[in-house]
């Protein structure tokens, strides 16, 4: 049985069509440097240093073209997986929300401790020591009281569900190949969350999520060891797979993959005849 059911299947691809027609609008009309001449390209100017000299004399303005618009889907193409994620939840859970506020009051000594949880564990993994669990972190953190005046803070996550049994699900939709201060921050806002909604696990489930898994099909495959280090990989990291399977169901990640090509395929002749110029 299927997920993904055919009005929020209907929904994703109106919603894929238009990102990509939107992106292709904002290269359309760029302007691409050719290269008539060496002599002439080597004057050119770019104030934001946008100049290949040996890529413009290989390829073709069109060839250009399209690349630039290929880059530039790749960087924000990763938009596309908390809508998607977004509207699929909406038929399986209680609610979701995309750019969640999480807002509320703690103690200085609270944001201290989170602080110092976070060095705790980066220490740990760059001295080879044992890692602080995160439900020893989240402990720490909530509670930690004083009698500092508390201050207001927010926090925004990617993605918020509701489950119909009550549980809270906050996912970070992040790149698969997160940089040290991207797992920090990251680590940093897990126990924001929990700091500001006073409530542990399980009933709230904060995670770094990735749509995909770029070395293979299983959490196994996974071989970026600066997530492996820093994040409390086996708590709170949840990839491909994993992240779709939460949101909608076994299949769901294989449905929207299906969903991607169709519109791929459908939209390719337009892709290159608006950017290539039928080359």
């Amino acid at each position: 049985m299927s997920t993904i059911t055919p009005l929020t299947r209907a929904k994703i691809k109106a919603y894929l069509e238009v990102f990509i027609e939107r992106t292709v609008e904002l290269h359309r009309g760029r302007e691409i440097d050719a290269f008539t001449s060496s002599t002439d390209y080597l004057n050119l100017t770019s104030a934001k240093g946008r100049l290949k000299p040996f890529h413009a004399a290989l390829l073709p303005k069109s060839i250009s073209r399209i690349s630039a618009f290929e880059r530039s889907l790749s960087t924000t193409l990763g938009t596309t997986f908390e809508e998607c994620a977004r509207l699929i939840a909406l038929d399986h859970h209680a609610a979701a929300q995309r750019g969640y506020d999480i807002a509320g009051t703690i103690t200085g000594e609270t944001i201290q401790e989170i602080e110092r949880q976070t060095a705790i564990r980066e220490r740990a993994v760059e001295s080879g020591m044992e890692l602080p669990t995160l439900d020893q972190m989240i402990d720490q953190v909530t509670t930690r009281s004083g009698s500092v005046s508390e201050v207001l803070r927010r926090v925004r996550v990617d993605l918020f569900v509701q489950t119909y049994d009550g549980r809270e699900l906050y996912f970070e939709l992040k790149s698969p190949v997160p940089n040290k201060g991207q797992c920090i921050e990251v680590i940093q806002r897990i126990l924001r969350i929990h700091a500001l909604r006073g409530i542990p696990r399980p009933q709230i489930q904060a995670y770094f999520a990735m749509a995909y898994n770029p070395f293979g099909s299983t959490r196994e495959h996974y071989k970026w060891s600066i997530a492996r280090q820093y994040l409390p990989f086996d708590q709170a990291v949840v990839i491909g797979h994993e992240f779709w399977t939460l949101i909608g169901g076994d299949t769901t990640f294989a449905e929207l993959l299906e969903i991607y090509r169709e519109v791929g395929e459908e939209k390719a002749k337009y892709v290159v005849d608006a950017l290539a110029f039928g080359f």
